[in-house]
């Protein structure tokens, strides 16, 4: 039993991050990865503390720490007015509390952090073009089945393979991800081609009736990270779809000239529909178990989800050390209920903010400027500690 590898469905951020934190505890895996090469597509992503408690675990902090930008704070600004509703710092005190920074960096850049650690490491087997399509388990084992190819076994089952997740689909069974109605539109930009007015150290949000507009430096300020989303109601899921121009200035007409002018400073826009699930619970089955988005999809609205999937794999990986091989079932079963609530609570409050904070309009939106620009540095530390104080290691 011991002999068998930990079968990884999935070679995403959350997948690798898995590999590396089981490979800590001595124990073997393969990594099966559906694409022909293994690599990470789209942008910019917000990296909390939580986040880099995980790349510490994992053996891979300063590396990850190399590759990221240091925001000075969190800025929220009114898309209508165009003036300052509110700005979290992310200076001194923050780091102090949290006990690691706040920063962004480029989605593929951190890919390759965890990518190079594990084809570094002698007991994570990468293998691309394994498409999982279902499992099979007798109670001591579980035989794996990819496209065309020959049956492997595995001790264990991670399905880390995101939001069509086919493990998810024979283990919960739950069809097609709910679509929020919500587009994004996503680009990069040269530092020169944004506008100078603009070019802040920040992450910053302009929040406004339906629609935001988010923008912050990636790769040491070479580049401009630009997502314009626009809550349409489109019923139908699309991925990285190219679009003019024209199409992502349609349903920001009404906001400040000075945001506008953010989405005028690019001709590379693609187009995503956002999607994400209920929280369910039966993420494992026997010897096999979900992470990551395959567990627990959510909107982009808390820029957890890259996070929510490594404090899984070290959650998993950490439990699997203390329970061994021998009791993967056991393992299974706490990693599930530690993981639980923390990433039901992310993926509803992900949903709540995109309405109350994100997109409202009125009355709604005067209280939420109202309330959020009253806030002091401490209060938003307190109201932030139960997310990004979080390591994975929590019960």
């Amino acid at each position: 039993m011991g002999q068998l590898p930990v079968m990884i469905a999935g070679g995403g951020i959350g997948g690798l991050a898995a590999a590396l934190g089981l490979a800590r505890k001595g124990i073997r895996s393969v990594v099966l990865e559906r694409s022909s090469e293994l690599g990470e597509i789209g942008a910019g992503i917000q990296i909390g503390p939580n986040a880099f408690h995980c790349f510490d675990y994992l053996g891979v902090g300063d590396e990850a720490r190399a590759k990221a930008v240091y925001i000075d704070n969190l800025r929220l600004m009114d898309a209508l007015s165009g003036e300052q509703i509110a700005a979290i710092p992310l200076d001194a005190p923050f780091r102090e509390r949290f006990k690691n920074p706040y920063a962004v960096v480029h989605r593929a850049d951190l890919h390759g952090v965890l990518l190079d650690a594990c084809r570094s490491n002698p007991l994570i087997d990468l293998r691309t073009s394994h498409q999982v399509e279902r499992y099979t388990q007798d109670g001591e084992s579980v035989t794996v089945y990819c496209t065309g190819k020959a049956p492997l076994q595995a001790a264990v089952l991670i399905g880390a393979d995101g939001l069509r997740s086919n493990i998810r689909q024979q283990l919960v069974g739950d069809g097609e991800p709910r679509v929020s109605g919500h587009t994004t539109y996503r680009s990069v930009i040269p530092t020169e081609q944004m506008p100078e007015d603009l070019r802040w150290n920040a992450a910053t949000l302009w929040a406004g009736p339906k629609c935001h507009i988010v923008h912050y430096p990636l790769k040491g300020w070479k580049v401009f990270n630009l997502v314009v989303t626009y809550h349409n109601d489109v019923q139908e899921a699309v991925a990285g779809k190219p679009v003019s121009k024209d199409e992502v200035r349609q349903g920001f007409e009404h906001i400040h000239p000075r945001a506008q002018q953010i989405i005028e400073h690019s001709d590379n826009w693609k187009l995503w529909v956002l999607c994400d699930r209920d929280p369910v619970m039966n993420w494992v089955d026997g010897r096999v178990a979900l992470l990551g988005d395959a567990a627990h999809p959510m909107l982009q609205y808390f820029a957890q989800g890259a996070c929510m999937a490594m404090e899984d794999a070290v959650c998993l990986s950490h439990l699997f050390g203390t329970h061994g091989q021998d009791r993967a079932g056991e393992a299974l079963q706490a990693y599930f209920t530690q993981r639980l609530a923390r990433t039901a609570r992310v993926q509803l409050s992900s949903r709540l903010i995109g309405e109350y904070i994100y997109h409202p309009s009125g009355a709604k939106a005067a209280v939420r400027n109202d309330v959020m620009s009253r806030k002091s540095p401490e209060e938003w530390y307190n109201s932030l500690a139960w997310l990004y104080g979080g390591t994975g290691l929590d019960a």
